[in-house]
């Protein structure tokens, strides 16, 4: 059976960031949309920012371990290409996959992964909320419970895969594994903290993002219309 590939094409000229909110979309078709893009990318593709909801589905990373998927029940199991173990998407919880090229904003992976988590970071300070890196432990987490996951993929200097920010979602799958390989890992949401919309929270992360990440521009995909 073929498999379906989410088909976009950038206009943003590099320099500029390209930000497509996505919606509820599958993560297969949005997967291999990510993979088909850092593919044909060149020199001169302009960097974007995805943001999307996954209905349920747990995604096992390239060091993932099956003993991790405990009891996966009606939710599938895809095994994809980015760095870490196994976690869970679904609605309520805010994705966002930056393709960047780092080479190009001379940007190294380990500062990149800083530059994401501290726009997590200062998300959850804007509802006085904080958070905070574990060493050993990729993630951000709040008293020592994991409210964001990353994991990232780097393919000639060009990043796709992402961060997954635990907003407001049913947390039950998370029973069903070992979140990112840790036996017993707690997890959370920002909804336990503070009555957020997730919309409102989406808002605010990509302005985290985008000053992280160090852009003077954006274009929304859907108006295509520059903001300064």
């Amino acid at each position: 059976m073929a498999t379906e590939t989410l088909t976009l094409f950038s206009e943003a000229p590099a320099g500029c960031l390209l930000v497509r909110r996505l919606g509820l979309s599958d993560y297969e078709p949005v997967w291999r949309g990510m993979q088909a893009y850092t593919d044909g990318r060149d020199a001169d593709s302009g960097d974007e920012l995805w943001l999307v909801q996954h209905p349920p589905v747990f995604t096992q990373g390239q060091a993932g371990k099956a003993e991790h998927v405990l009891a996966p029940g009606d939710i599938p199991v895809i095994q994809v290409d980015r760095g870490g173990q196994v976690t869970y998407h679904g609605p309520g919880q805010i994705v966002a996959y930056p393709l960047v090229d780092i080479r190009r904003k001379s940007i190294g992976v380990r500062d990149f992964v800083h530059r994401i988590e501290e726009a997590i970071i200062r998300t959850l300070a804007h509802y006085g909320v904080p958070g905070e890196r574990l060493a050993g432990a990729p993630g951000i987490y709040v008293n020592g419970d994991k409210i964001a996951s990353l994991g990232l993929r780097v393919r000639r200097g060009c990043t796709f895969h992402g961060l997954a920010f635990n907003v407001d979602m049913d947390l039950e799958p998370f029973q069903r594994i070992n979140p990112c390989g840790f036996a017993g890992l707690r997890v959370t949401q920002l909804k336990a903290f503070a009555d957020v919309a997730v919309g409102e929270v989406e808002d605010r992360l990509l302005e985290n993002l985008v000053e992280q990440l160090e852009y003077s521009e954006t274009m929304t995909a859907d108006s295509q219309e520059s903001d300064r």
